[in-house]
């Protein structure tokens, strides 16, 4: 039936279809944690809290994506790659995979503070850094080693995150996948900017002392939480992975 047709290929063009809609891009946030939603220790210290089956879906996930966002303390905490390390096999692509395909990488860094020794900034693929600094020698310098530097709206003191969104949007990026902190997941979520949470959930606790999967400094009341549809769950590997769709979302 055409309302089945149409409903498969809303799903698996998401990503256009929203920038088509809205001038804006579809948003997943990736979330590696325990069973009492923690992502890293208070230390910093996050590795490896799931195991190498659902590790290696995130980059089957990734390689999906034409985007990675991030946001500075990620980039100064661990140093990342973000990038896709399976081959076109281990992707199970019908398509080869090549380093030219490899997601755009995007840092939200309002105070410019990236180091121009990032291990990114030595991988294949491009990094894009949204600031609000105007240091000219500093941006002279990450500009060298290949990045390219992008003056963004100011909100509040910190970069625009819909202004980066839409930016991303008329650079004909669909999809972004965000690989976060608890600052910048909450921030995401809390301004009904995510679409989808793709939660993967380990067997494990680590306790209260432990970092959150968001910070929501807004909800102090249930009657500002932020409901979610489950749309998926199924084991991968030890963990499991758990898809979701808040009911925030500020477009639909």
């Amino acid at each position: 039936p055409f309302a089945d047709l149409k409903a498969h290929a809303e799903k698996f063009n998401a990503g256009f279809m929203k920038r088509m809609r809205h001038q804006i891009p579809y948003v997943r946030t990736k979330i590696a944690a325990s069973l009492d939603g923690r992502t890293a220790m208070a230390s910093g210290e996050s590795q490896w809290i799931t195991g190498e089956a659902a590790r290696e879906d995130v980059h089957r996930l990734r390689a999906r994506h034409s985007v990675i966002l991030t946001g500075i303390g990620t980039v100064q905490a661990d140093d990342p790659s973000l990038n896709v390390r399976l081959n076109t096999e281990q992707l199970e692509s019908e398509v080869e995979f090549t380093e030219a395909d490899q997601p755009a990488r995007v840092i939200l860094d309002s105070q410019l503070r990236m180091p121009v020794t990032a291990k990114m900034l030595k991988l294949p693929g491009s990094t894009l850094i949204y600031t609000l600094s105007s240091d000219q020698g500093k941006i002279a310098s990450l500009k060298n080693v290949g990045a390219e530097v992008i003056h963004a709206e100011n909100e509040g003191g910190y970069v625009s995150l819909e202004a980066v969104l839409r930016d991303l949007a008329k650079r004909y990026y669909n999809d972004v996948m965000v690989e976060a902190g608890a600052s910048l997941n909450g921030a995401l979520l809390e301004a009904g900017l995510v679409d989808e949470l793709i939660l993967y959930q380990a067997p494990i606790l680590m306790g209260d002392q432990a970092k959150p999967m968001f910070q929501l400094p807004g909800i102090s009341k249930m009657s500002q939480k932020i409901a979610l549809a489950i749309m998926d769950t199924r084991q991968v590997g030890v963990d499991w992975r758990i898809i979701a769709h808040p009911n925030n979302r500020k477009y639909v």
